[in-house]
């Protein structure tokens, strides 16, 4: 139990305070940079900030669901989901750097939030917490497709990384919805909805 308290506490020590690092190529790399105004980057580095936080939050969340999950098979796939989100948060947090922009002041607020909710999900059965997880990465890609609309057509750079992080965002779905998701109910899905958009207008700006 100690053991597994440490393990859980470094998770979190690491996903706030270290660099993230990626095993998959970086989508960016190798797309030649196109010169925005002024008012481009700054949006651009606002959208960053958001998908930044917002995968800080799924790390905390996969963590937190793992820790509750019971099935075996259910708690690695969270693990492998989680992985991937590590990745885009090395592909954001690089992206960010190279437009000069920062991340978010509140990314430890959110993240322990998000921790308490995957937690909480995890708590009333491995369905149910599947379900939560297919609906939080559906809203999440239509959160991305938005995104992909938002910025410069002539920004591949960041266009690569928000289309990649879309495509896993959407397998991460199907895994949820293969393992045997139950769709959630639908105050439940307007709460997370009315709750995302909360969190995405602070951090464009925070």
């Amino acid at each position: 139990m100690l053991d597994n308290i440490i393990l859980e506490f470094d998770k979190i020590i690491s996903a706030l305070f270290t660099e993230p690092e990626s095993t998959r190529a970086i989508p960016s790399d190798g797309i030649r940079e196109y010169p925005l105004s002024a008012e481009e980057k700054k949006k651009t580095i606002s959208l960053m900030r958001i998908n930044h936080c917002g995968e800080i939050c799924a790390q905390a969340l996969y963590q937190g669901q793992a820790i509750t999950s019971r099935d075996k098979n259910t708690k690695e796939s969270f693990k492998k989901a989680a992985q991937e989100e590590i990745e885009h948060l090395a592909w954001v947090n690089q992206r960010i750097k190279e437009l000069g922009g920062r991340t978010s002041i509140l990314t430890p607020l959110f993240y322990m939030g998000s921790l308490s909710i995957g937690i909480t999900a995890g708590i009333f059965g491995d369905k149910w917490n599947l379900g939560f997880l297919e609906e939080t990465e559906k809203q999440v890609e239509a959160h991305l497709s938005s995104h992909l609309n938002m910025i410069n057509p002539n920004d591949q750079k960041s266009y690569a990384i928000l289309e990649q992080m879309k495509n896993d965002e959407v397998r991460h779905a199907e895994m949820a919805h293969y393992h045997g998701a139950i769709p959630l109910p639908t105050p439940i899905k307007i709460f997370m909805t009315i709750s995302s958009k909360i969190m995405t207008k602070i951090t464009y700006y925070i």
